[in-house]
């Protein structure tokens, strides 16, 4: 290792990346757990801060973890371990690692969670799908376009190739053979998004699309929908996220051991067909 990294220099690091003030007014992000001062040799990136990830980050003798998602997004009374996220911290605090989350801050940044999405997609001249206000440089989702004119069947096939494999796969509402060129993706829950995406997509590749919002959304004549693995369309950001730490704390003279998860957080586990 050259040069001595800490805590406070991952964060600082993180967060001129994905800016705190990005984030949602409901959000909570940042440093979670752990001392800015003490040392950090190797991290570990992640979707989910649940205690298979600590295990892992055991397992290679990590000295903090970076996630996506907070481990707490409300007020709490208690850290006893008592309960799932009581154990995470027990178990954090017990081996010295820290806990560090990027979650609406890096869905909106430039580049951020969406943009990763966007790549593994073969999606060039992206822009926001919803513009910050004030900043049309960053906000949420992303829309592109394809190199060429694939039908909807095609670009779902590429769709399920590019993410991780998962029990939820990917679903598909639309004409097959609808024509696909310009497509707008969210990484995580896209519901709230629809009308931008069928104002400006041929097609929406998101999670956790709703019955009623997807039904509506088809009758009322907009684009074609791709719904995949809420977990799945998060995870390509994490490599991004990752190769960035490595460079922004190499221009600084230091390095660290960066790793990506290899453990799916998806807590769908298995899917039955219909029977009748």
């Amino acid at each position: 290792m050259t040069g001595s990294v800490t805590v406070a220099d991952v964060v600082g690091a993180l967060e001129a990346r994905y800016p705190p003030d990005l984030a949602s007014d409901w959000d909570a992000v940042g440093l979670t757990v752990g001392d800015p001062d003490a040392s950090v040799r190797q991290v570990l990136f992640a979707v989910d801060p649940v205690m298979a990830v600590v295990d892992e980050a055991l397992m290679l003798q990590a000295d903090m973890i970076v996630t996506h998602h907070p481990l707490f997004l409300h007020g709490v009374h208690s850290v006893a371990a008592v309960d799932h996220k009581g154990r995470v911290v027990q178990a954090l605090a017990a081996h010295g690692i820290a806990l560090f989350s990027a979650h609406t801050n890096a869905d909106h940044a430039d580049p951020g969670v969406s943009d990763a999405l966007a790549a593994v997609l073969g999606l060039a001249e992206t822009r926001p799908l919803v513009p910050a206000e004030g900043n049309a440089d960053v906000g949420t989702g992303r829309v592109g376009v394809l190199p060429r004119d694939v039908s909807l069947a095609d670009f779902a096939e590429q769709v399920a190739a590019a993410l991780p494999a998962t029990v939820h796969g990917v679903r598909v509402a639309g004409d097959a053979d609808r024509q696909i060129r310009t497509v707008a993706v969210c990484g995580g829950a896209g519901d709230a998004f629809l009308p931008e995406a069928a104002l400006l997509a041929d097609a929406y590749v998101t999670s956790d699309l709703r019955h009623h919002r997807a039904q509506d959304h088809l009758m009322d004549g907009g684009c074609a929908l791709v719904d995949v693995a809420h977990w799945a369309s998060e995870w390509p950001w994490l490599e991004v996220a990752a190769a960035a730490l490595r460079a922004d704390l190499a221009a600084r003279g230091s390095t660290v051991d960066v790793h990506v998860s290899s453990i799916p957080t998806d807590p769908w586990t298995q899917h039955l067909g219909s029977t009748r």
